[in-house]
């Protein structure tokens, strides 16, 4: 499956058009991640455990929506944009579209 942000891909020629694709993942925080979250706000640093969480996250996205793609016969997604939401206090929607397609 060829993914990319582009609205084409250079040297391909679209054969068909198959609609939009899309994949999403809503994760909780962690207990233990919270606390070291907080410490971290108080002295400052990167949030490891919050980083691999969107990373897990954008990972079982992108799989859900590459599924759906294969599904409808698609071997390429175009113009894949992410998006990012507060579903609730403490939980979050990594939300991943594009335009599925058949390449040649």
């Amino acid at each position: 499956m060829q993914i990319t942000n582009l609205e084409t891909v250079p040297g391909k020629t679209i054969r068909q058009h198959l609609g939009l694709v899309q994949g999403s993942s809503v994760r909780a925080k962690h207990v233990g991640r919270d606390i070291m979250a907080s410490l971290k706000n108080f002295f400052g640093g990167e949030l490891k455990g919050y980083t691999e969480l969107l990373s897990e996250s954008r990972e079982e996205a992108m799989e859900r929506m590459i599924a759906q793609a294969k599904a409808i016969g698609a071997n390429a997604i175009l113009n894949v944009r992410f998006s990012t939401s507060s579903v609730t206090q403490g939980a979050a929607e990594i939300y991943v579209y594009g335009t599925a397609v058949t390449l040649e």
